[in-house]
């Protein structure tokens, strides 16, 4: 009888956890049979190996063959240990010198032909190898991936063979994967200047820029608003090293790879209105990051936000607060990061005319309080900024952009600015500033405070939406290079809040 050892790393989440690949080989009919929980395409894994070994010229052993994924209460998914079990099965058979197997974690999918083929997230099973201190041969179409990170311990192969000459003969040493940072050399942002009019609505842009805060922007058709939404990113700053690692290792779990051209450029994603709770927040038999998780570090943009599924609504509340979703199952539970920014978009009515003096809107009082009725009060009080987006007078459109329309570069400046100061002072944005800090940091005079209690009663302010209020004029002073908060700041800040009973961006 002969045992051979082999180390794997499972997926949960964006965590990695170990796996131990036993595979024993002992007298007796032939049989290949395989346990620890695993899933069919890990069962189906044994047709895989198979073949690949015959194929690439080894023998495949006629003995009673028992591999076992442990923990055995950790469930298995996916083709990621077809390259451990074949590995193993060579060295139990005597094919290849398992002395030094412990010092390695094997990764990959095996082609019939033997060729290795690439799987999910490969850059969260480096991470934890890494702090192990094992080395991990991985697929070849994944060493992009392993390029990302920082003296990874990676070694790519593209063949069952070339594993095998690099374990077992030590005669063709695979090559370390060489880190290389990409360059974000993607098009372009879109410019604001392109937008034509909208001096409010650009100026909310500016402040949810600067300091993190979701918005809502609401008006008639082709006002501009996706256009002022697309503009956002081109406004914030680049991702930080690891904040792009962190995106990065999102994508791997989901199996979409890097982006070289987008590496320092903050997510933007715009799902569809049709996309289920699952597609925005993840889930699924096997936990998957969904789109708020995408956006990472980004912007979400809901665009024709109450044609979204009240339901497939309401599951933004907790990540919007916590900034993370945790995906509970009978089996597991997986937890994503998920600190977006959210920006949203709707027409004020169904007819979207609500409110146009151009145009006379056809919906009925009660048309309009459903159709703003599918946006629930928890929702929208999680949403720092309300606010109108007019239709642009036609004269307007007609002529060239003015010459004093800002382009995006010039409010950049002003964002990363004002972002420094925050992380300076507090070191979070402002959007983040909660209990003693946000006391601390937006306190306001006598003369605030009577300005303040005037606009609850007047608006119906909830506590959350009174907090709210002095976040953005925290973020509205700095803008303006100012310590305190002051009755000005403040008085803005309250013009960008929904009226009681008036709907969205009323």
């Amino acid at each position: 009888m002969t045992l051979a050892i082999t180390y794997c790393r499972a997926a949960l989440g964006i965590d990695a956890p170990p796996v131990t690949v036993e595979v024993h080989l002992a007298n007796g009919l032939p049989n290949f049979n395989i346990v620890g929980l695993p899933e069919k395409a890990v069962q189906e894994s044994r047709d895989r190996v198979r073949s690949a070994l015959i194929n690439a010229g080894f023998e495949f052993p006629a003995r009673r063959i028992t591999v076992n994924l442990a923990p055995a209460d950790l469930p298995k998914q996916g083709s990621r240990f077809d390259l451990a079990i074949a590995v193993g099965v060579l060295a139990g058979s005597g094919q290849l010198d398992g002395t030094e197997l412990t010092e390695w974690e094997l990764l990959g999918e095996l082609a019939l032909s033997g060729a290795i083929r690439p799987v999910r997230g490969v850059l969260p099973a480096l991470i934890a190898a890494r702090r192990t201190g094992r080395k991990v041969i991985l697929p070849e179409d994944n060493a992009a991936e392993a390029a990302l990170l920082d003296d990874a311990p990676a070694y790519a192969a593209g063949h069952l063979l070339d594993v095998h000459a690099h374990l077992g003969e030590r005669d063709q040493p695979l090559a370390r994967v060489a880190r290389h940072p990409p360059q974000s050399v993607g098009p372009p942002a879109p410019d604001l200047a392109e937008v034509v009019g909208q001096a409010h609505a650009k100026r909310a842009l500016e402040i949810a820029a600067a300091g993190e805060h979701n918005l809502l922007l609401v008006g008639p058709p082709g006002t501009g608003k996706s256009m002022l939404a697309e503009r956002l990113p081109g406004l914030l700053p680049d991702l930080e090293e690891g904040e792009a690692l962190e995106a990065a290792t999102i994508r791997s779990v989901q199996g979409l790879g890097p982006e070289p051209a987008q590496w320092r450029v903050r997510p933007f994603r715009n799902p569809h209105h049709t996309a289920s709770g699952v597609a925005l927040v993840g889930g699924g038999s096997l936990p998957m990051p969904g789109e708020v998780s995408l956006a990472h570090h980004g912007v979400l943009f809901l665009d024709e936000l109450p044609e979204f599924e009240r339901r497939v609504l309401d599951v933004l509340r907790e990540p919007l607060e916590s900034g993370r979703v945790v995906i509970s199952r009978a089996a597991r539970t997986a937890e994503f990061p998920a600190r977006f920014q959210l920006i949203a978009a709707m027409n004020p009515c169904p007819c979207g005319h609500h409110g146009n003096p151009a145009r006379a809107c056809r919906c009925t009082p009660d048309q309009i309080a459903r159709y703003q009725g599918r946006l629930s009060g928890p929702l929208l009080d999680r949403i720092d900024l309300h606010v109108e987006v007019p239709a642009v007078p036609l004269a307007d459109l007609a002529g060239a952009a003015p010459p004093a329309a800002e382009h995006s570069a010039a409010v950049r400046e002003r964002v990363l600015h004002c972002r420094r100061t925050q992380l300076d002072r507090q070191g979070v944005t402002n959007a983040r500033l909660r209990g003693d800090d946000l006391r601390r940091h937006c306190a306001i005079d006598n003369d605030g405070h009577a300005l303040l209690a005037r606009a609850l009663e007047r608006l119906g302010l909830s506590a959350r939406a009174y907090h709210r209020v002095l976040r953005v004029a925290r973020t509205i002073a700095d803008l303006a290079g100012e310590e305190r908060i002051a009755p000005q700041h403040l008085a803005e800040a309250v013009g960008m809040q929904p009226r009681q009973g008036a709907g969205p961006g009323a």
